[in-house]
């Protein structure tokens, strides 16, 4: 057989392949789309090349892309590549024209945070919370708004409160200061009251579904929520109205919390502008909240919410709560299932809590955790955690370098004295000086990957952020990503989990200044769960955080240390003046 031949019998294949995709891209594009036809878009217009070399490429034209692949070929060798370069060109083209995945379509290969020898030191799920006392109910409404969860909760079961009547409370704190903030996308108004009402009858007799039983919270609108717009923050999918809601949603309403709001992102995860606007930092609303879970952490610092849901892939947890002085919990990647969530990158996206105090996270982990098959890379891991656990004689690991220098805050300096003097022994540890940002390739052509159709149809020109280092022209630049580039940020991720797994070696967890030692790009790679506090004040009067970093699947540790530093900081309960 020869090479005409091959290439025709594989382009048969791939169109037949092809039909098969067919029904699930005119499917995206509506659900997409919602709108009339427009013109032509440059994946309409896309044909497979001929295969009698007649495609436009030329010697000079592989000498040019070499540049962008860092090779460099020798004339002999570019004439060689121009015998075989078609079939290439061919099966990108193809591909393109026949197959185009939906958002929710994970890739086959799945990444497992777990090395070889990875054990848990507990193999069972338990969970013991405080016991709050909470005295009588405020009258002042902003005091009950600001109240933890915890609190919440024991006022709930009191009969010291309705659920009706906390979820009235937060729905007005929502109209009046949401427009503000720009947090809010949708206002679940009578959703929320039928599920308050369906609390309080379920207390009346007595029945508690969980701790979160009865407590309003805000979802980050990439969360899908049955027959409410999912607007992913993103201009082309402000219409897009999803028909189940995500597994944490449903999970979260199973355990009797009260969904208010669908809060704001960053499009498409990213930053704190959205379609609607830019998200505000409640503490000085002329800067933003910081993203891509910045309606989440403003509202929740704002004491417009119980608690909020929020995700991150880099940073869009830990940064939002660095910005607006609120605890975000990042757990261990695979711990809660993303079914149901807008998917960025499969490999690194990961949901958590985002609350005004440390146990509050807890308490709402312990509803979401779990795996769930339509997520292959959940993991039904156990979860422990004891609120009277101590601290003393446990480890934490630090690198003296990250805590020297001016521009290090002074709050940040404080924790390894506030650690000491609890009984926890501080110990230098290092990662190697490597160039992490090699794992950067990862997250963009994921990325670039899930949302191919934009680039593909020119809707990324849609997108309100349109600056170089915004989605639509990272997308763009991800598609010349060589692939075998890419194979290696994937065995140089391998190499760093190792690092990483020695780095946390004989030590509970390790603390540092949140952006410090490349450990937000580290640990997002390797999966390991992150705990950020608030820990002070600038200057500005704006809040500061600082963040733990845990063991594998060990949140519970890092929220005892959380629970201490957060108690000896003694700023958690700050209000921002709205």
């Amino acid at each position: 057989m020869n090479h005409a031949d091959v290439s025709s019998n594989r382009r048969t294949f791939l169109l037949a392949s092809g039909a098969l995709a067919a029904g699930a891209v005119g499917h995206a594009r509506a659900a997409l789309l919602q709108q009339e036809e427009s013109e032509p878009s440059i994946r309409d217009q896309l044909q497979p090349p001929e295969t009698n070399g007649n495609n436009n490429v030329t010697a000079k034209t592989l000498q040019e892309a070499e540049k962008l692949v860092g090779v460099s070929n020798t004339p002999a060798e570019r004439k060689q590549l121009l015998e075989t370069i078609n079939e290439q060109i061919e099966l990108l083209s193809t591909r393109m024209k026949n197959f185009m995945p939906t958002n929710e379509m994970s890739p086959a290969s799945i990444f497992d945070p777990r090395l070889p020898d990875f054990a848990l030191p507990y193999d069972a799920t338990s969970i013991a919370m405080n016991k709050v006392e909470p005295g009588l109910l405020p009258s002042d409404e902003a005091d009950i708004a600001f109240a933890p969860v915890t609190t919440l909760a024991a006022w709930l079961k009191s009969g010291a409160i309705t659920s009706v009547a906390l979820t009235k409370l937060y729905i007005k704190r929502l109209k009046t200061f949401g427009p503000k903030l720009e947090c809010m996308i949708t206002l679940m108004e009578d959703a929320a009251l039928q599920q308050a009402q369906r609390a309080d009858a379920d207390l009346s007799r007595g029945v508690v579904r969980s701790p979160l039983h009865g407590i309003p919270w805000g979802a980050k609108d990439l969360l899908d929520t049955a027959g409410v717009s999912t607007t992913w923050g993103a201009e082309p999918y402000r219409h897009r109205v999803p028909e189940h809601n995500a597994v944490v949603v449903q999970r979260l309403h199973d355990a009797g919390a009260v969904l208010i709001a669908k809060l704001t992102l960053g499009a498409l995860a990213y930053g704190d502008i959205w379609f609607g606007g830019r998200t505000n930092n409640p503490w000085n609303v002329e800067q933003g909240s910081s993203g891509s879970s910045a309606g989440s952490a403003a509202a929740t610092v704002s004491g417009l919410v119980g608690f909020a849901i929020g995700t991150e892939t880099y940073g869009s947890i830990v940064s939002p709560s660095m910005r607006c002085g609120a605890t975000g919990l990042r757990p261990s990647f695979g711990r809660v299932a993303r079914t149901g969530a807008m998917a960025l990158c499969w490999s690194l996206d990961k949901i958590g809590p985002i609350c005004r105090t440390v146990e509050d996270c807890i308490a709402v982990l312990s509803v979401i955790n779990g795996a769930d098959p339509g997520d292959p890379s959940s993991l039904d891991m156990p979860l422990q955690f004891s609120a009277s656990q101590s601290i003393r004689g446990m480890r934490i690991g630090y690198n003296p370098a990250w805590f020297e220098g001016e521009s290090v805050h002074p709050s940040d300096r404080q924790a390894l004295d506030l650690l000491r003097a609890r009984g926890v022994e501080t110990v230098a540890v290092s990662l190697p000086e490597w160039s992490y940002e090699h794992l950067i390739s990862i997250l963009y052509a994921e990325a670039a990957a899930a949302f191919e159709q934009l680039t593909l149809d020119g809707l990324d020109d849609q997108l309100k952020w349109q600056a170089a280092q915004a989605w639509p022209n990272s997308f763009r630049q991800a598609r010349f990503i060589p692939a075998i580039e890419l194979v290696q940020a994937d065995r140089f991720r391998r190499q760093v989990m190792h690092a990483m797994d020695e780095a946390m070696a004989g030590v509970d967890a390790i603390v540092s200044p949140s952006f410090a030692g490349n450990l937000l790009l580290i640990t997002n790679n390797t999966g390991h769960p992150s705990l950020t506090i608030r820990n002070g004040f600038n200057d500005d009067g704006t809040p500061h955080g600082i963040t733990l970093w845990g063991r594998l699947f060990e949140e519970g540790t890092l929220c005892n240390l959380g629970m201490a530093l957060e108690h000896d900081y003694g700023v958690w309960d700050a209000r921002p003046m709205l």
